[in-house]
């Protein structure tokens, strides 16, 4: 509990170092993205200091691109 708690005052200090200029500067695209990159990372972290198993994206994409190496591997021989 303690990592999350610490997470979750490392990113109110991001939050309060960027967000005000782009709140200034009326950067309203920028703060959406800012906000849901920010939310996506935090949401990683979060899950990682609980210990829950985050599936690896290399995994998906070796799945998908599994058969069609094999289909060429075997034309190819």
């Amino acid at each position: 509990m303690v990592a999350v708690a610490g997470i979750l005052v490392i990113i109110a200090a991001i939050i309060a170092i960027d967000v005000p200029p782009l709140m200034r500067k009326k950067l309203k695209k920028e703060l959406w993205i800012f906000s849901i990159l920010l939310l996506f990372g935090t949401a990683l972290s979060i899950a990682q200091a609980l210990n829950i198993k985050i599936p690896n994206p290399l995994d998906w994409i070796t799945a998908i691109y599994k058969p069609l190496s094999d289909m060429i591997e075997k034309l190819l021989k």
